[in-house]
């Protein structure tokens, strides 16, 4: 009897702990002064940070895609009674997780399909009415991962520097970008895939008819984004769906304008593959599936295609036939990133037969501008891996917008090498070779440095490094601010069809240059155009 009351009074306490913490979880300790926020589905209460910063963490902008909303465009979300207490990180979209021994990893975040929400980050004293310029941020990750909550892409510091920051979520992988045809044939559209881009359009629209309540200005809105996301800016700015949503563009390393976009038939052969694996016989039985079993296929990649609703056509035709957003842009790249395998060739004689294989009879054009011959030979194979991919793609943009707009291109490249600590590894990155890698500008722009020694130190920030995060997050919120990225030291030239000038960031110097081997990149533009 003993041992039965003694186990009772156990369970109990461990219930009455639980409720505790419990309850202590639904606490916010530091509530905003003023709220809630009303907005289009009802109000919205958030919590002050430690830097005074005003945060609105997992704010619904779209009804759950769940059960019969997944594989649909984004509803409006249902309106609630009370007030919703956005007080804490939602779910990231269903993606593979990542180790923790990886160079950017940022700690564990819960997965859902219900992931549509987003993040506010505005200064503390930011209130209805104050029209601040309002960044918005979309995250990369190749369409298949990624996240409005990791620490490299916090607002909190930017919002100290005068903006309303928002980081919006879309879905991603099969959920986000997989077209079938019993989806385009039960679809008004007659198409189908691209959902994550019409998750990104509508968070958008929500900002449009909501932000103004946080102190943003609706009129002045500048979408970011690095990698997957920058391509999602350049697709946006095409997209008639997300039209008036927003007035500016900041792209870091990424453009489907003659690159990175398919066509929609190959898009389609993906669900079709993804259902044979599946061993699904129709769209009704591949519903019934959980999503984690799509996150096992086997050489199956969605992404973004020409799918003539969200993209009625390819980027660069949507140029020449002004179906276009006419905005102030800052585009650029980075000195090492490359995607087309040149940059692992280790002769000339290698380098020269993918070459070929790539670029055919203008293979040797383009490898006549540089010279294979180098001492540092792995220096000439990434530069002109870099020229014919990345940075080709976004020279295309910059070329599409000057050739066809009238708003002006500002262009940049990132040269600095990040400090690494010494004696620091990575699963999947090494700081003696991986140089100013894919990725690297984004703690310098978003002010985020600190994130990348959260669990462990692996940079050791010199005051050099600290001077080139404040002249890069103050270019971009300038740019936020007025439409021009230039700061005090810092002129930055538009870019010109006839004075293909950039700006390159470094420490010790922040100049324009000449765009490195522009020469090779207008063959590839050339060749792109002709195909």
């Amino acid at each position: 009897m003993f041992r039965l009351n003694k186990l009772a009074a156990t369970a109990v306490a461990v219930v009455t702990l639980a409720l505790t913490a419990s309850a202590q979880g639904q606490i916010v300790k530091t509530p905003i002064p003023g709220d809630p926020v009303q907005t289009s589905s009802g109000q919205i209460a958030g919590k002050i940070l430690d830097s005074g910063v005003k945060a609105y963490f997992g704010v619904p902008f779209a009804e759950p895609p769940l059960r019969d909303l997944r594989w649909q465009p984004p509803q409006p979300h249902t309106a609630w009674d009370g007030v919703y207490n956005a007080d804490r990180f939602a779910p990231e979209c269903m993606q593979s997780l990542r180790n923790s021994d990886i160079n950017h990893y940022f700690g564990e975040e819960s997965l859902s399909e219900d992931c549509l929400y987003l993040n506010i980050w505005a200064p503390e004293d930011a209130n209805e009415g104050d029209d601040l310029p309002v960044v918005v941020w979309i995250y990369g990750g190749g369409f298949n991962v990624g996240s409005t909550n990791m620490a490299n892409y916090s607002g909190e510091q930017l919002a100290q520097r005068g903006v309303i920051y928002v980081a919006i979520s879309y879905r991603l992988g099969a959920m986000g970008f997989m077209a079938h045809p019993q989806l385009a044939a039960e679809s008004d559209t007659e198409t189908s895939g691209n959902y994550g881009l019409m998750d990104q359009a509508f968070a958008l629209q929500w900002l449009q008819d909501n932000i103004a309540a946080f102190g943003g200005d609706a009129t002045n809105v500048t979408i970011v984004g690095q990698s997957a996301g920058s391509m999602s800016l350049s697709a946006l700015q095409v997209s008639p769906l997300a039209e008036g949503a927003f007035h500016k563009i900041f792209g870091m390393s990424g453009s489907v304008v003659n690159s990175f976009a398919s066509p929609y038939e190959q898009v389609e052969a993906a669900g079709l593959r993804a259902q044979e694996q599946l061993g699904a016989t129709s769209i009704e039985q591949m519903h019934a599936i959980s999503a984690d079993k799509f996150l096992d296929l086997e050489g199956v990649r969605f992404g973004i295609g020409i799918d003539g609703y969200v993209l009625p056509e390819p980027a660069w035709t949507a140029f020449e036939n002004g179906n276009f957003a006419d905005v102030p842009m800052v585009i650029g790249y980075t000195r090492d990133e490359t995607f087309n395998g040149l940059a692992s060739a280790q002769d000339a004689e290698a380098l020269r037969s993918r070459a070929q294989e790539m670029f055919g009879d203008d293979a040797e054009d383009i490898l006549a501008l540089y010279d294979l011959d180098a001492e540092n030979f792995r220096r000439t194979a990434v530069d002109i891996s870099r020229d014919t991919s990345m940075a080709s793609a976004v020279r295309d943009w910059a070329i599409a917008q000057t050739t066809y707009g009238d708003s002006p291109v500002y262009a940049y490249i990132y040269s600095r090498t990040q400090p690494y600590t010494q004696g620091v590894e990575f699963a999947d990155h090494d700081p003696d070779t991986v140089g100013a890698y894919h990725t690297v500008e984004v703690p310098y722009f978003l002010d985020t440095l600190d994130s990348l020694n959260i669990f462990r130190q692996t940079r050791t920030w010199t005051d050099a490094d600290l001077k080139l995060r404040d002249q890069s997050a103050g270019a971009l919120v300038a740019f936020a601010q007025t439409g021009d990225p230039s700061l005090d030291g810092l002129d930055w030239p538009t870019y010109a069809l006839d004075d293909e000038r950039i700006v390159k960031f470094d420490i010790g110097t922040i100049e324009t240059i000449d765009w490195p081997n522009h020469e090779a990149m207008q063959i590839v533009h050339e060749q792109r155009l002709n195909q």
